[in-house]
């Protein structure tokens, strides 16, 4: 399948307990394909970071502006340094709380990242929004592309989240490449997202992970 948008040829569904199933998909992201995969949280569409013609075609399926950045799920928290030029004293006190987990942390990237994929600090400094998924297709199907990919939720923007593998097939009128079917989404929201790069988290959006409780766990530990 070619995945093409605006195309009616539904996208290529693997199952995710067949060992295959995890090649075929980073297979299928390496060669510049948009393919939709499950999370601890919703159905997510993936693309390479580094290609940026995949990324555009995720912005394209998903129909997002580009001036709102794609995240980027990770397949370890060792992954960081591959799209983080600095990892905070913050971010790091977060990522060892709750990775993996449905915690997004926005931290300073690294200058050859996409623009696609960063926004800007306050300070003027590029910024990514990362997380590791508590998800272990998701990561095994992340690490086996590279440790890193471009995720966002796999519906049309302003549109309910894809649950299940069957929500995620059709996009719009069009499909992603290829769809892994790991069953229901556990999680139901998307992920908390917060600013990690001061002395104190700020929050972005808050989802399955309740910031009162990021604030309150903050507190209690020796960040700076």
């Amino acid at each position: 399948m070619d995945g093409a948008i605006g195309s009616s040829t539904q996208g290529r569904v693997l199952a995710g307990d067949a060992p295959e199933s995890v090649f075929a998909a980073a297979a299928a992201l390496r060669a510049g394909q948009v393919i939709a995969i499950p999370t601890d949280t919703v159905y997510g569409l993936a693309a390479a970071i580094d290609i940026l013609p995949a990324i555009q075609r995720l912005y394209a399926l998903k129909k997002r502006p580009e001036t709102k950045a794609i995240p980027v799920l990770l397949g370890d928290v060792a992954d960081t340094r591959t799209v983080c030029s600095e990892l905070p004293a913050l971010a790091a006190t977060l990522a060892a709380l709750y990775w993996p987990g449905p915690l997004t942390i926005v931290v300073p990237a690294r200058i050859e990242l996409s623009p696609l994929l960063t926004d800007q600090l306050v300070d003027g400094r590029r910024s990514v929004a990362i997380r590791v998924p508590d998800h272990t297709l998701a990561r095994s199907i992340i690490a086996a592309a590279g440790g890193a990919l471009a995720v966002t939720s796999a519906n049309v923007s302003g549109h309910d989240d894809a649950l299940d593998a069957s929500s995620a097939l059709r996009i719009g009128n069009a499909s992603p490449a290829v769809v892994v079917d790991g069953g229901p989404a556990p999680g139901g929201r998307p992920s908390t997202i917060v600013v990690a790069t001061g002395k104190t988290p700020i929050l972005i959006r808050e989802g399955a992970l309740p910031f009162a409780e990021i604030v309150s766990s903050v507190s209690n530990c020796d960040v700076l």
